[in-house]
């Protein structure tokens, strides 16, 4: 009688079970799912991925080291809190990385360079189109990593990148709080225009759109963040 071997279940690629909770993580974190100072148990991240601590700790360990998880000096791991003391020096930054990436881009971009970019935009367009906050946000993010990328600046790029991932917080608070996630379409054009100044090597122009760009988000979280909320009170 012959047997039949049975079919060895296939590896899980080493390494691949970390890349894979930690991007799960890493989006829940970024679109608020796990809201700041959430406290993250490994026992039950283990259940839920139906894996060994080992890889939910180094998938953590990756999160700490982009500032979006802290451990606390019990050893128990919490989302990390939002720095609104201290956010202008995040916002310093960013307003400096939307000029030098988009001047950049004006000087060096290639044509496939310019294609991903409208790609990039065409999605962001179809997502404020249907008035979804999270996929706006996201292409967002993409778009200005696309412009940075066109830049061939891989120093400023990773910066840059970093900067527009930490931020995806503060714009999901933002377009909540601002918008109802209503959102404006005037987004839509200014990216345009960023995209003509590029398209036309336009250096100046380009710095001076990136520059109203981010300038008119910063003042807008800023007056989300400074907005009284008390409640006249009867007594």
């Amino acid at each position: 009688m012959t047997q039949t071997k049975s079919t060895p279940k296939p590896e899980r690629k080493r390494g691949s079970g970390v890349q894979h909770v930690y991007g799960i993580l890493r989006e829940e974190i970024l679109d608020l799912t796990l809201e700041p100072g959430a406290l993250i148990d490994e026992a039950q991240l283990a259940e839920r991925f139906s894996m060994s601590r080992t890889p939910i700790r180094e998938a953590l360990v990756r999160l700490a080291g982009e500032g979006l998880v802290k451990t606390l000096p019990n050893r128990s791991t919490v989302v990390a809190n939002i720095d609104f003391v201290n956010l202008y020096t995040y916002f310093d930054a960013m307003t400096l990385m939307y000029r030098v990436t988009t001047r950049l881009a004006a000087q060096y971009h290639t044509e496939a360079d310019l294609a991903e970019i409208r790609r990039h935009q065409e999605h962001f367009a179809t997502a404020v189109q249907a008035q979804d906050a999270m996929a706006m946000i996201a292409t967002n993010r993409d778009f200005h990593a696309a412009i940075a990328a066109a830049g061939h600046n891989v120093y400023f790029e990773g910066l840059f990148q970093r900067l527009l991932d930490e931020g995806r917080r503060l714009m999901r608070l933002y377009y909540y709080s601002s918008f109802n996630n209503k959102l404006p379409y005037r987004y839509v054009q200014e990216h345009e225009d960023i995209i003509a100044a590029i398209e036309a090597r336009d250096v100046s122009a380009s710095d001076a759109l990136a520059k109203t760009h981010a300038d008119q988000i910063v003042e807008q979280i800023q007056s989300m963040i400074s907005r009284d909320q008390r409640q006249d009170i009867e007594l």
